[in-house]
């Protein structure tokens, strides 16, 4: 599952890319839970959380079923 995640995040990149942010793949769970970073711009934007859950959640869980949630790495 790590190689579809990661294929997915990199169709979305560029569009955070364009924001001056990046996301990375930390880890993915046993219980399907992926765990990203938000980089440069995306840190500390009140955008972020909106980003996360609105974005890339949307697109990984509809691209990739099994996944539960996303969460952003403290």
């Amino acid at each position: 599952m790590k190689e579809r995640v990661e294929a997915v995040l990199n169709r979305i990149r560029p569009s955070i890319q364009a924001d001056g942010g990046d996301v990375e793949l930390v880890e993915i769970s046993e219980d399907n839970v992926v765990t990203v970073k938000l980089t440069g711009a995306c840190v500390g934007c009140p955008m972020s959380q909106l980003t996360l859950k609105g974005g890339i959640e949307r697109i990984l869980k509809h691209e990739i079923p099994e996944v539960a949630s996303v969460e952003a790495a403290l």
